[in-house]
């Protein structure tokens, strides 16, 4: 789960580490009164969930409250990436001397959240690392004992802070990593820290995602602190029609299960994937070996003929589409003939010839001599399971650049 920028500063602010004077307003003249409250100059932030809202225009500076309001007003109305504004943040514009960075992620490889602190802070993270890795400190906390200061203390220390720089920012990255653990969160990031030029260091900008599980678990953060309605899933995601014509396909037949998704995907060869982690694998196999997928799909637990030929049909409906790639992984619970008899219909049915639109059958498994026989009948190119996933991708994509060619 998401969080928005306001919402973050107020766990950060939560959890006991200084944050400057801010106002989340909803109106321009609600966004007015913030601006006067903290006298001075202020800026204004869209509050929406996505990336980009500087160069989208939803970051202004004003120098006056009424020009606080009337960027607030034009930014409260600015689609960002298809998505509204829910508010509008003031902040100050701070007089800051130096900006650090401070977060806390969780390792998937370690399995242990991981303190992060740079001495470069207010800009990525990811590029600091890799232009500059020494100015990144790194230290693994437990999942189970007490976040020591010391402990965020040596990864600061490893950026070559000292002094009272040290000491200020160590309570700092020692209560986010609290904040953290004690919130289920995946993700705790504070960019920039800022030391003000009054030697006090504030979170300027902050960015929380919590577990998706762990909603149940901190009711108290979400709906009384915060006051997030249950229905709030923060899930913007917009099917396409071919999702929703496959997800429709799948709900209308209990018999196995079919997924697809194509959002970003622009290709030619159509994929009919699946089994025991396939579609990954050949996804990636297909993306190697220089293909270009048309589509993401699942298939398995043995679905109808049906079933195999709708997801079929949908991925050959696609604008761009070739040929199809039929491959999964060893199945036993899946009948290698019933998958063979849904995409040849698929093809008959759109009126086309399967032996030149299914560019490879790979389906080693249960009632496979049944499968091939029908796969000869109709002059389908098909492989068994002394074929691996990897070369079986790479006969479909030859086949296809061949075709292209």
């Amino acid at each position: 789960m998401r969080f928005y920028e306001y919402e973050a500063r107020k766990i950060v602010e939560r959890a006991g580490i200084p944050v400057t004077k801010y106002g989340f307003c909803q109106s321009a003249e609600e966004a007015r009164k913030a601006a006067e409250e903290i006298g001075g100059p202020v800026v204004i932030k869209s509050q929406v969930l996505s990336g980009g809202r500087m160069k989208a225009g939803g970051v202004q500076f004003a120098d006056t409250p009424d020009e606080a309001a009337a960027h607030a007003e034009k930014i409260l109305e600015l689609e960002i990436n298809g998505l509204m504004p829910v508010g509008v943040l003031v902040d100050p514009k701070a007089e800051v001397k130096q900006e650090y960075y401070a977060g806390v992620v969780w390792d998937g490889t370690a399995k242990k959240p991981l303190m992060l602190f740079s001495d470069m802070g207010g800009i990525d993270i990811e590029q600091v690392a890799e232009e500059h890795p020494d100015h990144v400190g790194r230290g693994h906390v437990s999942n189970l004992f007490p976040v020591g200061d010391y402990e965020a203390k040596q990864v600061i220390a490893a950026t070559g802070v000292t002094g009272s720089q040290l000491n200020r920012a160590t309570p700092i990255l020692a209560r986010l990593a609290r904040l953290f653990l004690e919130n289920d969160m995946t993700l705790a990031e504070i960019n920039p820290v800022a030391e003000l030029t009054d030697g006090r260091f504030v979170a300027l900008d902050a960015h929380m995602e919590m577990e998706d599980e762990a909603v149940g678990r901190q009711k108290q953060l979400l709906r009384k602190d915060l006051g997030i309605a249950e229905d709030d899933t923060r899930d913007h995601y917009e099917p396409s029609e071919f999702e929703r014509n496959v997800k429709a396909i799948d709900s209308a037949d209990h018999r196995g299960v079919i997924q697809g998704k194509d959002h970003g995907f622009h290709g030619n060869l159509g994929l009919v994937i699946g089994a025991g982690g396939g579609s990954l694998t050949l996804t990636d196999a297909v993306r190697s070996q220089g293909g270009k997928p048309a589509n993401y799909s699942e298939i398995g637990g043995n679905p109808s003929v049906a079933k195999a030929c709708g997801l079929a049909k949908e991925v050959l409906m696609k604008d761009g589409v070739e040929k199809i790639a039929v491959m999964m992984s060893i199945v036993s619970n899946t009948r290698v003939d019933i998958v063979a008899r849904g995409v040849i219909k698929a093809c008959l049915e759109l009126d086309r010839d399967p032996a030149e639109t299914i560019a490879i059958f790979r389906i080693p498994g249960a009632w496979e001599d049944e499968g091939f026989k029908i796969l000869d009948r109709y002059g389908v190119e098909y492989c068994d399971r002394s074929v691996s996933l990897w070369d079986a991708a790479g006969r479909a994509v030859a086949k296809i650049q061949g075709a292209a060619a």
